[in-house]
């Protein structure tokens, strides 16, 4: 197939066009002006495209010059560190709200026939106590900027569902752990750990959803040819805060993490951190499965989990 990706060079969009380019595909990756051009050169993509997602010209003309039978959308905005994440959401919902918007229309307006959105697995809403299925819509009642980025991205998922004659597809990733992710040995949420920085706030109760960064990369390839639709891609292991960051510490050789209340957090980082640690929900991955062919593996530190908890 012929397929553009948008996002080229980020923590998936790198090794997906290395994937793609492996199993013979022409692919196209859109990226900024800059190291991310040759990166993608070194894989053997097509000529890259260096384009600003906000320019709707420039997104347009880098299409329509690919011609492409896919769209890929894996656009994200993210920060290096951790730490910094609740200030670099409001620049990525941008990123989905303008920049996606851009990619969309062109796509339509060029006939592109397959468009698949990088949509976030952690922000579904479910009642306490179960997993979101696919039919589950995004938490648009989240405090502050987590809100204003559900609700965009849930927009844009909307436009993506209801595009006919485009074949809309929405793959709801969790959180990526892996090669080139925050969660791994090496990774910033380790060094937070080891520097004491990382902590439990509450009951720490709100259950996280991970997917291996390469079991992404294959789900993303199976729903090429897949039924159009919604997609949770996230593994079997879905833990809460409290039984996934202990154990992580322990798989990265870090010490424990220490407790906060949630009323210390609130004062000390907001609505929305607590908000991680309390509210998100877990995500089931049974249609992805079905319909994918999709095989997680295990959560890696899942052994690291202390005996007697979920799990162990």
């Amino acid at each position: 197939m012929k397929i553009f990706v948008a996002g080229a060079t980020g923590a998936i969009g790198l090794p997906l066009v290395r994937a793609l380019c492996t199993l013979g595909h022409q692919v196209t990756g859109m990226t900024r002006a800059g190291r991310g051009v040759d990166r993608l050169r070194e894989l053997g993509a097509e000529e890259p495209r260096a384009a600003d997602a906000f320019d709707p010209k420039a997104v347009r003309t880098a299409i329509e010059a690919a011609s492409p039978d896919v769209v890929i959308d894996q656009l994200s905005s993210l920060p290096a560190n951790p730490a910094d994440i609740l200030k670099s959401i409001p620049n990525d919902t941008r990123l989905h709200r303008e920049g996606g918007g851009n990619l969309l229309a062109a796509a339509q307006e060029l006939g592109v026939g397959r468009y698949i959105l990088q949509s976030k697995g952690f922000y579904l809403d479910a009642p306490a106590g179960q997993l979101a299925h696919e039919s589950a819509k995004l938490r648009y009642d989240a405090p502050g900027v987590i809100g204003e980025s559900t609700r965009t991205i849930g927009a844009y998922e909307d436009r993506v569902l209801a595009s006919p004659p485009l074949d809309g597809v929405v793959l709801r990733y969790g959180f990526f752990y892996g090669p080139g992710t925050w969660y791994r040995p090496g990774g910033a949420v380790a060094d937070q750990l080891r520097k004491g920085e990382a902590s439990i706030i509450g009951e720490g109760n709100a259950n996280w959803s991970f997917v291996h960064i390469d079991d992404a990369i294959a789900a993303t390839v199976a729903s090429l040819t897949a039924e159009p639709g919604v997609y949770n891609i996230v593994d079997d292991d879905p833990l809460s805060v409290a039984e996934w960051l202990p154990a992580f510490a322990r798989w990265v050789d870090a010490p424990e993490p220490p407790r906060v209340s949630v009323e210390d957090a609130l004062k000390a980082a907001g609505a929305e951190a607590v908000y991680f640690h309390t509210r998100l929900t877990g995500a089931a991955n049974s249609r992805a499965k079905a319909q994918l062919g999709f095989t997680p593996r295990p959560l890696l530190w899942k052994p690291h989990l202390r005996r007697g908890l979920k799990g162990a």
